[in-house]
């Protein structure tokens, strides 16, 4: 894992409040997230950031450097993102600017969006924080988020903005193909309480929704390690670990995606956007190819649209009203990731 923008405002955060806490409520995160976060950062970096006494925390020798060059490239990045987003606006040209995690229904809403209007700019932003994603598109960086979240609206984001759901999907368990419960139509959670997890990176609350799963099973599950989906294959395929994957999931050589039993746990697949910006007007129409991207990749998973079709309460939510962040009405409980 590489250092990112997002990696320096949260250091940039714990360094103006002073302590974790304090900056996990200013991000609206909560505070064992934030420290998981830093802790990532650390890692990359080779060393700690801070160092904590009973008056908060102060930055280390490697902190330092890290806040002067965080002072320095975050207000840089920030006005080029404003100096674009005023050339484009100036043009009279339709903009989509999508910023978008980890899930497989954004290529092609970005092919239908492009195909719409070729002549005005698509783009796309990647990155593994939800909370990145909803700040740019309140700030209007960015005009939609394509979010997979465990709660509806998202839990610990910034409020504002409106959001969609696209899909509800079940979360399945990728295996070993040599793996004793491989060939089985389902697995019941329990029945994984003694495996190593790996997860795809992320600053959301899956931690802690498949950990109050895992409760309701009976049993305190390892901390997943977070690997990047790509390796996460690979390491299924060698037996090192299980992963918990979307219901969509590709196939790949060495590994079975097998349903759990009960529906533990639940992925949504959500768009967002500023009801009181631009991008309100072309709302509905991103959300039709939103939906159709997603029933395109149905259709390329035979396995899972058969199951599916057993699931009313799953897939498209069609019918499902906007709702919007925390702080506003329409506000809805949590419920839960994950490798694409």
């Amino acid at each position: 894992m590489e250092l990112e923008l997002r990696h320096l405002r949260i250091v940039l955060a714990i360094a103006e409040a002073g302590s974790v806490t304090k900056a996990a409520a200013a991000l609206g995160l909560a505070q064992p997230a934030l420290t998981t976060q830093l802790q990532r950062i650390e890692r990359i970096l080779g060393g700690a950031l801070f160092i904590r006494d009973r008056r908060g925390v102060l930055p280390t020798p490697l902190g330092d450097l890290v806040l002067a060059r965080a002072r320095v490239l975050i207000p840089a990045l920030t006005g080029l993102h404003d100096e674009a987003s005023e050339l484009i606006t100036a043009g009279g040209t339709a903009r989509y600017r999508v910023g978008a995690t980890n899930g497989p229904i954004v290529a092609g809403l970005v092919r239908r969006l492009t195909d719409a209007h070729p002549g005005g700019p698509v783009s796309i932003h990647s990155s593994g924080s939800e909370n990145e994603i909803a700040r740019m598109t309140l700030d209007g960086r960015l005009d939609y988020a394509v979010l997979g979240a465990c709660a509806t609206p998202p839990s610990g984001l910034p409020s504002g903005l409106t959001w969609q759901v696209i899909s509800i999907d079940a979360v399945w368990v990728l295996l070993d193909e040599r793996h004793p419960l491989a060939g089985r139509d389902e697995v019941g959670l329990g029945e994984l309480a003694g495996e190593r997890w790996i997860t795809a990176p992320g600053d959301g609350c899956f931690l802690e929704c498949f950990a109050a799963a895992c409760a309701r099973e009976g049993f305190s599950p390892r901390t997943p390690t977070e690997i990047a989906a790509s390796s996460a294959f690979d390491l299924v395929a060698a037996g090192g670990a299980i992963a918990l994957c979307q219901g969509l999931v590709r196939s790949a050589p060495g590994v079975v995606a097998v349903p759990l039993s009960g529906v533990p746990l639940r992925w949504r697949h959500l768009l967002g956007w500023d009801p009181e910006g631009p991008a309100a007007e072309q709302a509905a129409e991103v959300f039709g190819f939103a939906v159709e991207s997603y029933l395109e990749i149905v259709g390329l998973r035979p396995r899972y649209s058969r199951w599916l079709d057993g699931q009313l309460s799953l897939g498209v939510q069609r019918s499902v009203t906007l709702l919007h962040g925390p702080g506003r009405p329409g506000s809805r409980g949590r419920d839960d990731p994950m490798i694409a």
